[in-house]
């Protein structure tokens, strides 16, 4: 009985497979297309944050000015036409940021139905023909940029606490040299600086943003070169002497080896995990 319901689905004529599989690349065209619109969405809205903020601290610079009277010597105009003007701007911001929160809100629910459409017009492609594969190896497309954005973060975070640990290490050590114990807040400058080194310090040896970041770019070259590799038939896609693999083989081998570097980018991971706890508990 079961040969029987699953027989129509692998049985697909030639033609119904290139119908489903258009519909799938449509599919996926539309769910780019808001994927882009929501991540620009999301670009302006950082900018009109910022633009906010910048605008919030003039308003309340300028008003200071006016409420103590830093402009006596300046004409009335003067005093408070940047006041006016600059409130004005972070009125517009504000009014900006509430209009471009709900495009992101109304794009969200679009990019999750678009989600939700291209996988039900994969779950329509029969499992057992090279589409299925073909789908496997584009969609690992998606997972080298995923793991090439997460090693990019953590090179960042790393970078930064870097930079807090040189710049702070210099600046501290140079603020004790020059300060001979009579100034109270070079001392309470050296000793924050001193406490921001260690904590910079204590949080890139536990959670090791470098090597995660090294462990994740790796794996994404790694998948990125077996993708090379399969499509134009090199190194161990390339078959054995003068017979050469055929497209299913090669689909078939190639998720066998994208299977095989997650495990092993998982199993890096936990490592990174457990080394974490073990020197947590040492500390203790």
């Amino acid at each position: 009985m079961t040969a029987e319901v699953d027989g129509p689905r692998s049985f697909l004529s030639e033609e119904e497979e290139r119908e489903l599989q258009e519909r799938y690349r449509a599919r996926v065209r539309a769910f780019d297309e808001i994927e882009s619109e929501l991540k620009a969405s999301r670009a302006f809205q950082r900018v009109y944050w910022l633009c906010l903020a910048g605008a919030i601290t003039l308003a309340v610079l300028l008003g200071y000015t006016v409420v103590v009277g830093l402009w006596q010597a300046k004409p009335i105009f003067a005093r408070y036409a940047g006041l006016v003007a600059v409130t004005c701007l972070w009125v517009a911001m504000g009014w900006l940021l509430l209009k471009n929160r709900r495009k992101i809100v109304d794009r969200a629910g679009e990019l999750r139905n678009a989600l939700q459409d291209r996988q039900t017009a994969a779950a329509s492609l029969p499992l057992d023909s090279p589409s299925g594969l073909r789908i496997y190896r584009e969609a690992s497309l998606d997972l080298i940029a995923q793991y090439r954005k997460s090693a990019s973060v953590n090179r960042r975070i790393h970078n930064f606490f870097q930079l807090i640990i040189i710049t702070g290490s210099i600046v501290s050590s140079t603020l004790t040299a020059m300060n001979e114990g009579s100034s109270l807040v070079l001392r309470i400058v050296t000793s924050a600086l001193s406490a921001l080194v260690g904590i910079s310090a204590g949080v890139t040896g536990y959670f090791k943003f470098r090597e995660r970041g090294y462990n994740l770019q790796s794996t994404a070259d790694e998948i990125e070169k077996h993708y090379n590799a399969s499509q134009f038939m090199l190194d161990e896609y390339a078959g054995q002497g003068n017979v050469p693999l055929s497209e299913g083989e090669r689909l078939r081998k190639y998720a066998g080896f994208i299977e095989r570097l997650k495990e092993e980018q998982r199993k890096r991971e936990l490592q990174l995990e457990q080394s974490s706890s073990s020197s947590e508990e040492r500390a203790g």
